[in-house]
């Protein structure tokens, strides 16, 4: 038997006196103390709660506690929900000739059954409320509107008949003419009437044909909330095969939007959009590149939180009675206060807010360098970094401000802390985009990962390839070809390793299939 290296460790699990097997590809070394990650998506920052006004980083802070979800996930809910309330009813202009709508878009990127569902109701509810009391108020106008069309309907049907009745009669030039020029206005007094549609402040699953409708409606202002996340799929055209997103390029940047509503089309001059929704990582990286090549990517705000599975307590506090008022009080405030607004109000930056923005500006231009930028990768998002600070710089003063905004400039202190928000937002935009049409390689390498790591793993810490292949078929890797190159990847990034092979001097035959070892973490004994 020949000697052990001294530092190669020893396996648990072997078979007294048996020698410890010798990876191939670390003879003369120890396993490392990490196996490399597969992906460079690492744990990333946490959402900055401090950056948020004191009413809204509480609530955001019990409901995680609560529900024991990350808090990114509240902490982006609570923008989004912000930027719902602020949608095409308010512009920040940071200097003259830079003005921007502060509706944004956020993507948080989790594992199923993460508690997503019980977060929207929470963060969302107030706006809800304020959509039932305004569907309560408009009752009466919608009703009225409604019979003011149908009485017009009617007086068009009987001076249509009327005119209809002239033509080929012995009347006389005139008295046609006259009914028919009655019928036409009787026409045209019918379409003029429309009947409103139901205040909508927030849809959840639909379609992207339908968004484009309801905006109309709604003159330009929605917001799409939705844990499920099969808008974005749909966006991606993961049925059709096409690419849909052109409300969303023209919803984020208020550029005037065509609708086609039946035989007729019509035009919202400046939509404000608003995306607050979770996706599974995979839909992340079966995304196609076109997905970003056409800038819907760039515009969104990806949060990636840390897992709470296996951390998460039996037994928490509710949120505490007082921080749920202020939280539906101070956003019910600043709901009511827009609503009614027409055309939109103007929060105006402080000379010192705006002299940050260019310091912002400055830290920013030299990470989107080709060669040497710490941003070039991700330079489609990254340009926009200082438009989504701005944003993000007028919902968190409509938060500080919930009475009469416009009063009152954005300071500079509201400001540095938008950049804090919008720097962990780039950290977290880095890993994601990262991932965009990931390798199948690393996917499947993903899955076995999943699979071999797992306590349930029925081959132990040791076993041959060919019955690993076995085992992790249905992940969707029906064929050894898909399978072995994401187990060799497993293999030389060290979450597993090759026994060393036994001299077969002198021996004959079929060459025996390579037994593998787990890494020491995943060791079940």
């Amino acid at each position: 038997m020949s000697a052990q290296p001294d530092n190669i460790r020893k396996f648990p699990d072997r078979p007294a006196g048996e020698e410890a097997p010798v990876p191939v590809d670390r003879i003369g070394a120890p396993w490392p103390d990490k196996p490399a990650p597969l992906s460079t998506v690492q744990a990333l920052s946490v959402f900055p709660l401090a950056a948020l006004p004191a009413w809204l980083a509480d609530y955001t802070e019990a409901v995680a506690e609560m529900l024991q979800v990350p808090v990114d996930l509240p902490g982006s809910l609570g923008l989004a929900v912000l930027s719902t309330v602020a949608g095409g009813r308010v512009t920040v202009s940071v200097r003259e000739g830079w003005n921007e709508q502060p509706n944004i878009y956020t993507v948080v990127i989790m594992e199923p059954s993460a508690r997503k569902s019980p977060a929207f109701t929470a963060m969302t509810e107030p706006i809800r409320e304020l959509e039932r009391e305004l569907r309560i108020e408009a009752k009466h106008q919608i009703e009225a509107a409604r019979m003011q069309q149908q009485v017009a309907q009617s007086t068009r049907d009987k001076a249509q008949k009327a005119a209809a009745e002239l033509i080929g009669d012995d009347a006389a030039d005139a008295d046609r003419e006259r009914a028919i020029a009655e019928a036409v206005d009787a026409a045209l007094a019918a379409d003029a009437i429309e009947v409103p549609a139901q205040p909508q402040l927030i849809v959840d699953d639909i379609t992207v044909q339908k968004v484009a409708t309801i905006l109309a409606q709604q003159g330009g202002r929605l917001a799409v909330l939705s844990d499920e996340g099969t808008i974005f799929e749909n966006i991606a055209g993961r049925y059709s095969g096409n690419v849909n997103a052109e409300v969303f390029l023209k919803g984020y940047t208020g550029t005037e939007l065509r609708v086609d509503r039946g035989d007729r089309s019509e035009f919202v001059s400046r939509p404000a959009l608003t995306l607050g929704l979770t996706i599974q990582p995979t839909v992340i990286e079966d995304l196609p590149q076109k997905l970003r090549g056409n800038g819907f990517l760039a515009r969104i705000l990806f949060s990636r939180p840390v897992p709470m599975s296996g951390r998460r307590k039996a037994r928490t506090a509710a949120v505490p009675a007082d921080v749920a008022a202020a939280y539906n009080t101070k956003l019910l405030s600043i709901a009511h206060q827009l609503y009614g607004f027409d055309d939109p109000v103007s929060l105006t930056f402080s000379p010192a807010a705006d002299n940050l923005m260019v310091e912002i500006q400055e830290e920013i231009e030299p990470k989107l360098d080709p060669a040497t930028g710490e941003w070039a990768h991700i330079a489609d998002w990254a340009g926009k970094l200082a438009g989504q600070t701005a944003r993000i710089a007028g919902l968190l003063h409509l938060a500080e401000h919930p009475l009469n905004p416009w009063n009152t400039h954005v300071s500079e202190d509201t400001v540095a802390n938008a950049w804090c928000v919008a720097r962990y937002y780039a950290a977290h935009a880095q890993a994601t985009l990262e991932q965009i049409g990931a390798d199948g390689t690393v996917r499947n390498a993903k899955a076995i990962l999943s699979r071999i790591s797992d306590p349930s793993w029925p081959l132990g810490n040791r076993f041959k390839l060919r019955d690993a292949f076995r085992v992790t078929r249905h992940t969707g890797m029906q064929k050894m070809e898909d399978f072995k190159p994401a187990f060799e990847l497993l293999a030389d990034l060290g979450h597993v390793a090759a026994e060393a092979e036994p001299d077969r001097a002198g021996k004959t035959g079929r060459k025996p299939s390579p037994h593998y070892w787990l890494h020491p973490d995943y060791r079940t004994t």
